[in-house]
């Protein structure tokens, strides 16, 4: 058990750190859905969307261990929602190079397509 968290520890480290750089492009183009290039579909495809994989993967395990603490504090709904259904989500309905869901949001009312 020990080894596993410290695998999922460590794929959830990698994942941040190489998603980084692509919120930093994202930010520094405007695109719209015509103008999306080819080098952010490669990077999507190849980086981005596996890491999405990864993270349903982290985020179920995680849901898995904070179930009962959900349980008793009656956010369950809320607490799936967040942590599998957000990175399904944005893993699978997004366009392909549609990296604009990776700008940091300032909005405390984003809903996360509740």
């Amino acid at each position: 058990m020990h080894n596993f968290l410290k695998t999922v520890t460590i794929l959830a480290m990698v994942a941040s750190l190489l998603t980084v750089p692509l919120g930093g492009a994202a930010l520094a183009a405007d695109k719209s859905q015509e103008d999306i290039s080819a080098s952010a579909m490669w990077a999507d495809a190849l980086i981005v969307r596996p890491l999405g994989l990864v993270s349903i993967v982290a985020g179920s395990a995680l849901f898995l261990v904070s179930l009962p603490f959900s349980l008793t504090g009656g956010n369950v709904g809320e607490t799936a929602h967040t942590m599998v259904v957000v990175p399904s989500k944005f893993t699978f309905e997004r366009p392909l190079g549609d990296l604009t869901q990776l700008e940091p949001r300032h909005d405390s009312t984003f809903d996360y397509g509740h």
